[in-house]
């Protein structure tokens, strides 16, 4: 199979905006019935994007503590859980083991493997998209802002300075629950454009997974 490149970073950096998930779409579920409500939504779903934040570490070798923040999303929404606040490790760990749900997230190794020491669970059923462009013919470094222009022809802006911001604090900011929410939610989409684009590339994926 040729081999592809995703465009380079000024290609994409020229690309007009992807759409953002609103704000008022982000949902911090808190308190019992909230979180029973949350859990409710994403059983009912087939497929949610999915991933994770952690404390960023700044010194070599230093290993993480995380993840702080995990979060799911529908079409509609996204739920972003702070493992700190209570009851949210049980939603967590639920969903993630919740067998007719698809969990999808791009490059998911090191927040599988940070997931496996934290809370002990072993997240099934999963798809790593990564895998599905690595089979279409890009390179397996392929993140999420590459498949979005590749996909869509946008640019997903992605703040380095969220990215390494404090994802342990007591309260998030809302540009920290917006960047973690877009994050799952993102995902998603390009799974749902995926299924009219690439269905065979994702097919193959899906039945090794």
């Amino acid at each position: 199979m040729p081999r592809l490149l995703p465009p380079p970073k000024p290609a994409i950096l020229a690309l007009p905006p992807f759409a953002a998930l609103p704000a008022a779409a982000v949902v911090q579920p808190r308190g019992e019935s909230a979180l029973a409500q949350a859990l409710a939504d994403l059983a009912a779903q087939t497929h949610i994007g999915f991933d994770t934040e952690s404390k960023p570490t700044f010194v070599a070798g230093q290993e993480s503590s995380g993840p702080e923040v995990v979060q799911f999303a529908t079409a509609e929404r996204a739920y972003v859980l702070q493992l700190r606040q209570p009851g949210a490790e049980a939603l967590v760990r639920a969903v993630l083991t919740q067998p007719g749900v698809v969990k999808v997230g791009f490059d998911l190794q090191q927040d599988l493997g940070q997931l496996r020491r934290r809370l002990g669970v072993e997240v099934q059923p999963l798809l790593d998209l990564t895998r599905v462009f690595h089979r279409m013919g890009y390179p397996r470094t392929l993140g999420i802002r590459s498949a979005v222009a590749v996909v869509f022809g946008r640019q997903f802006a992605k703040s380095k300075r969220v990215t390494t911001s404090n994802w342990a604090a007591a309260t998030l900011s809302p540009q920290q629950l917006q960047y973690a929410a877009n994050d799952a939610w993102v995902a998603l989409q390009v799974l749902l454009a995926l299924r009219q684009q690439q269905p065979q590339a994702l097919a193959e994926v899906e039945r090794g997974r």
